[in-house]
């Protein structure tokens, strides 16, 4: 299946884009589609990555399924 992936703060600086569609299996874990970006974009792979599928922070193992918002982003702080 194609998904589209949307890209945030420093990942969308890193990738030089704010979105990107990925052919990943469908019920694909979000692991995989993090996996399958940094084969994409290598530079991603030094990165502490987050997913969040609909809006709401996935774990490594939700699926991921066609009809989906993914979103990519790094590790946010604050003060």
């Amino acid at each position: 299946m194609r998904i589209k992936v949307l890209f945030f703060g420093a990942a969308g600086d890193i990738v030089g884009k704010r979105d990107d569609e990925l052919d990943v299996r469908e019920g694909a874990a979000a692991k995989d589609v993090l996996d399958a970006l940094a084969a994409r974009f290598p530079k991603l792979a030094g990165h502490k990555l987050h997913i969040a599928v609909d809006q709401e922070y996935a774990s490594p193992a939700t699926a991921v399924h066609s009809d989906n918002e993914i979103a990519v982003f790094t590790a946010v702080s604050g003060g």
